[in-house]
């Protein structure tokens, strides 16, 4: 018999979560000042936690402050004061959920126009057709640029652990830099991180190894992962099958599973594959094949929307049901499952042609609610797309200036 959504789930590091209900990570772009947590990441984690979840997991926080996915993007690096993350773990937690941390460098993934660094394992660009001039053209990473990612990420851990977050996610889905090394389309090195599925593989375990010796044994350690790629030739579910068995010796408690990258972007639904049906939960297929044989349990994020599909993911196999755009909406959805009803909003579809458009505008749809949220205010979900979108770049020209007048201020890495 399959557990129950509100049973609560006990991991391999001893960790527990109060159900099986997660709130996945949302890219929320609303540091303030010096890139940190402010009363409005507070405000929005405080009614996740309010909302019944058993788990939430953060927005992407950056391990190196000259390499973000957006300028509103949080940073927690050495020099970052702590202060301000305490707060955020303690509102975040103030309902009864757990709560991580989400961990990411976005490699190759920089929009253009952002100071800082755009890496990648090798020099391939972002193909996005006519809008590849989105992003930045990356460089390939030396081995010393390597050798301090893979510290900036157990640096980040530590200090999440310090800051009372029970956790940490470590992001390597949805074409970020340690997804990136996955990618045999994006990875064409020759040397020891390049090549065969194990040397591709080689930065995240080494990441993942890093992390777990700095952080409690107690602490939870989760990788966020691709159950494929959804390109001809790319990371495909037997890559994911694989990497799973190298996680699981690794002291994993969790593998997320999404799909897709800014190319095939399946995280919106919009991914051209019939593996990712015009349904909710959109990687079930893959997600129950890969739990045969997983060693580590398995959460499943993507399409979830009503209680009927969460539970059937559940009886799949899967351990956890993750929720990001129904809880931008519905920010008490699993306390309104638990009483018996159901989300009585949706947000306005998005069907533009021009598929990576209609992604940004997806996205940009979220982030509208999660600002609206972030300040006390109800969600608006008949927001039309063009004026989220709209609303989006503003806000990121405001960000972007800040941001370079933050960077300016702090000393180069060398590496």
């Amino acid at each position: 018999m399959a557990d129950d959504l509100f049973t609560p789930l006990r991991l391999a590091s001893g960790a527990e979560l109060p159900n099986r209900i997660a709130k996945a990570a949302m890219e929320e772009n609303l540091a303030g000042p010096g890139q940190l947590p402010d009363r409005r990441l507070l405000t929005l984690y405080r009614a996740w936690s309010e909302g019944g979840s058993g788990l939430l997991i953060t927005g992407n926080v950056m391990v190196h402050a000259e390499a973000l996915t957006g300028p509103g993007g949080v940073v927690l690096d050495a020099a970052a004061p702590l202060a301000p993350f305490t707060e955020w773990a303690r509102a975040a937690k103030s309902g009864g959920a757990a709560v991580w941390m989400q961990i990411n460098h976005p490699g190759r993934q920089v929009p253009s126009g952002m100071p800082g660094v755009v890496w990648g394992p090798s020099d391939i660009g972002v193909d996005l057709g006519r809008h590849s001039n989105r992003f930045g053209r990356p460089s390939a990473m030396t081995a010393e640029q390597i050798a301090a990612t893979v510290e900036r990420f157990a640096v980040t851990a530590r200090r999440a652990a310090e800051a009372g977050f029970d956790g940490v996610e470590i992001h390597a889905a949805h074409g970020y830099l340690l997804s990136q090394f996955l990618s045999p389309l994006v990875n064409t090195r020759t040397d020891e991180w390049g090549g065969d599925p194990a040397r591709r593989a080689r930065l995240l375990l080494d990441v993942v190894r890093a992390v777990r010796a700095a952080v409690p044994p107690s602490f939870a350690v989760a990788v966020k992962l691709n159950s494929a790629d959804f390109q001809r030739g790319g990371f495909d579910a037997d890559d994911a099958r694989e990497v799973i068995a190298m996680l699981a010796p690794l002291g994993v408690d969790l593998v997320e599973l999404s799909g897709g990258s800014y190319e095939s972007p399946a995280m919106t639904g919009r991914a051209a594959d019939e593996r990712t049906r015009a349904r909710e939960a959109y990687f079930l297929d893959l997600a129950a094949d890969l739990v045969r044989t997983s060693p580590v349990p398995l959460m499943l994020t993507g399409g979830i929307t009503r209680r009927e599909t969460a539970e059937r993911v559940l009886a799949d196999g899967v351990a956890v049901a993750g929720m990001g755009t129904a809880l931008a909406v519905t920010p008490d959805l699993p306390r309104r499952w638990a009483a018996g009803t159901e989300a009585a909003r949706a947000l306005r579809p998005v069907t533009w042609s021009d598929k990576a458009l209609a992604a940004a505008a997806s996205m940009a749809q979220v982030r509208h609610q999660l600002r609206r949220l972030a300040r006390g205010r109800r969600v608006a979900p008949g927001t039309r797309p063009a004026v989220a979108l709209l609303a989006e770049q503003l806000q990121q020209r405001t960000a972007l200036r800040r941001y370079r007048a933050w960077l300016d201020t702090r000393q180069p890495e060398a590496a």
